[in-house]
């Protein structure tokens, strides 16, 4: 813990007021650089600019935990996918479009909230606006729910992890005892053979379903805990816990090998699967564009869904990395750099499964559109599938499955900080009082999402995980992110926003973010959310061929109902809890942030050389006086310190 720093203050008579004011200290000497939580609670809770909050190390730690979250397993499985129910080729002009309209302008300005306000989604938005503050409580709801189901496809990948090592993959044949007359292998010496018979299944689905999952017939049987999947699981929340225990001092150390690591071996994957027989049928399907499929919202909706959930817009996480930042920090180019780096991965993973899918596709005497599948069977059914034809193919399937596990840890553990963070800086007493310290909280979390988790490991759970992901991930995103603009945007207001990073950068943003800030983008997320509806259809499995009963949509609808009522619900709180006696005063408190600018220079941190103020004071008589206090910021108070 850093001492605090004494710095000789002056003490000026204004307008019939004292101020208290510190002379400018350097960027290096900000002191909000503090790496302990202990001194937490000796701070003004009212304080919006937190002094006790730890900082990256470096600005490589911060870029790779953007990356690393936005680069995870949504790159290799939804991105794929979501190209072959929308069309191929044509997925990418609204994916591009999305990301230059909402992407990088909605990644900026979280970027931009988090530093300046230094606290977690709900701490954040609720400093700017009270009236939403639910939608940072939303956020932090929509990613508890993610890190109970998350975690279980990093369960999934270290059993596959560790059953690659064995001498012959055993998705590999249909010679063994969960294989059923229905397992097809195809012939490599006939091409006759190679017709896949639409009642069979391969080797790899039948591994998948009949031995990881022993899956039951639908979400009506849950069935019994797989107890192996159990051990994995737990083992998924150890590696998460011992990675962010010691919050970004420990996880960044993590993110060094496992937001790295993954591109090199997706070159490597993209280079072999080129090499493949019939790689050009699926690339021709990945890259011809239907152009007839831009007039179908669903494109749309696809791609605007994709967009939020690889570069995590509305689900916190970025808010609370750039809370870790230093005070003047560049944002701009950390959110340019985190999105073109994600959209590129997305094109390499694009290209690398499409040219797999060829394979199998050429191999089984098929169409690209009939290997492709939902869920989580792209990674764990078609891929297995393919790597099993390598040569070398138990080093293939190690490399790939080790990959599968850095990918899903970078989400997992950006997940479970945004909970942690909103809690920590919610309830500062309370962890300290009850919890004793930081990493009692995050193993509480841990335990909690693990027992929350337990019911995806069923053997009716892969049912149940691909309910809560499509309610819990896809449903409530787009109403969130829609409050969430409208709160900073609007209520906030695009000229405050704007100072406040050149406060932080030297720099106003330009006309072109302003613009997407202010009406292009919640016009957009409007339009998108309004035609998801329309066009909704409730979630199925196997591509179709397992309906979910209403039963089953209803619980999906009251998960996703668990984010979505927190923004109106905290909204009438905190409106009948405002300053005022009318409505029209209660609403115009509620929406007024916490903090005020600097009335002599304009910034909510007043930086301005002492020399400048005390021109401006020169105006009215004024008192000087030296005073030697021990402080802990740096800025002219908007309320005189008496």
């Amino acid at each position: 813990m850093q001492p605090a720093l004494r710095a000789k203050r002056r003490l000026i008579i204004y307008g019939g007021q004292f101020y208290s004011i510190a002379p400018e200290t350097p960027v290096e000497d900000d002191l909000s650089t503090g790496t302990s939580y202990d001194d937490i609670d000796a701070e003004d809770p009212g304080d919006y600019r937190q002094p006790k909050r730890p900082h990256w190390a470096n600005k490589v730690q911060f870029v790779l935990a953007c990356i690393g979250y936005s680069v995870g397993l949504g790159n290799v499985w939804r991105f794929p996918y979501l190209c072959y129910k929308s069309g191929g080729g044509v997925f990418l002009v609204p994916y591009f479009l999305i990301l230059i309209v909402c992407g990088v302008p909605l990644l900026y300005m979280e970027l931009a909230i988090g530093q300046f306000t230094r606290r977690g989604s709900i701490g954040a938005l609720g400093q700017i606006c009270p009236l939403f503050k639910g939608a940072g409580l939303s956020s932090v709801v929509i990613s508890f729910l993610m890190s109970t189901y998350h975690n279980v496809i990093i369960a999934y990948a270290i059993y596959y992890f560790f059953t690659a090592f064995r001498a012959e993959q055993p998705w590999s044949d249909c010679d063994n005892s969960w294989n059923t007359p229905a397992c097809w292998q195809p012939s490599l010496k006939s091409f006759d053979n190679r017709t896949r018979p639409n009642t069979s299944r391969t080797a790899s689905e039948e591994f998948f379903e009949n031995k990881v999952l022993q899956m039951s017939n639908g979400i009506e049987e849950p069935g019994a805990l797989r107890w192996e999947l159990v051990a994995c699981l737990v083992t998924a929340w150890i590696i998460v816990y011992f990675s962010i225990w010691k919050s970004i001092k420990s996880s960044a150390q993590v993110r060094y090998l496992t937001a790295t690591l993954p591109f090199l071996l997706i070159v490597v994957f993209l280079t072999r699967s080129l090499t493949l027989e019939g790689a050009d049928k699926g690339l021709q399907f990945f890259f011809r564009p239907r152009w007839h499929l831009l007039g179908d919202a669903k494109v749309w909706v696809n791609a605007a869904a994709q967009i939020f959930n690889s570069v995590g817009i509305a689900f916190g996480s970025m808010i609370c990395f750039a809370s870790y930042n230093k005070f003047h920090n560049n944002i701009l180019v950390d959110a340019l750099a985190v999105s073109l780096i994600n959209a590129f991965s997305s094109l390499l993973v694009g290209i690398f499964a499409f040219a797999t899918i060829g394979n199998i596709a050429i191999e089984q005497n098929m169409s690209v559109e009939d290997v492709l599948s939902d869920g989580p069977g792209l990674v764990f059914v078609v891929y297995p599938q393919a790597l099993a034809k390598m040569p070398a193919s138990q080093l293939w399937a190690v490399l790939f499955f080790f990959m599968l596990v850095c990918l899903s840890l970078n989400s997992q553990f950006a997940i479970v900080e945004v909970v942690v963070t909103s809690i920590q800086d919610g309830f500062p007493n309370w962890v300290k009082k009850k919890l004793l310290c930081h990493e009692m909280l995050v193993l509480l979390i841990c335990v909690v999402s693990f027992l929350f988790g337990l019911p995806n490991i069923t053997q009716g759970g892969i049912f149940f995980f691909q309910l809560i992901d499509h309610y819990a991930a896809s449903i409530s995103i787009m109403f969130l992110a829609f409050f969430e603009v409208i709160a900073i945007s609007w209520f906030y207001g695009v000229r405050r926003l704007c100072n406040n990073v050149k406060e932080m950068t030297g720099r106003l943003p330009s006309m072109y973010f302003r613009f997407c800030w202010l009406v292009a983008a919640p016009l957009l997320i409007m339009a998108v959310w309004v035609f998801s509806l329309i066009d909704y259809e409730p979630p199925t499995y196997h591509n179709g061929d397992y309906k979910y009963p209403w039963w089953a949509e209803t619980i999906g609808w009251g998960i996703a109902s668990l984010s979505l009522v927190c923004i109106p619900a905290f909204a009438v709180y905190v409106l009948l809890r405002a300053e005022g006696k009318t409505f029209s005063e209660k609403l115009r408190n509620s929406i007024k942030p916490d903090f005020e600018a600097c009335k002599i220079c304009g910034q909510e941190y007043c930086t301005e050389p002492l020399h400048s103020m005390e021109e401006e004071m020169l105006k009215e008589p004024l008192q000087v006086i030296n005073s030697p206090i021990q402080t802990n910021v740096n800025y002219l108070p908007s309320k005189p310190e008496i």
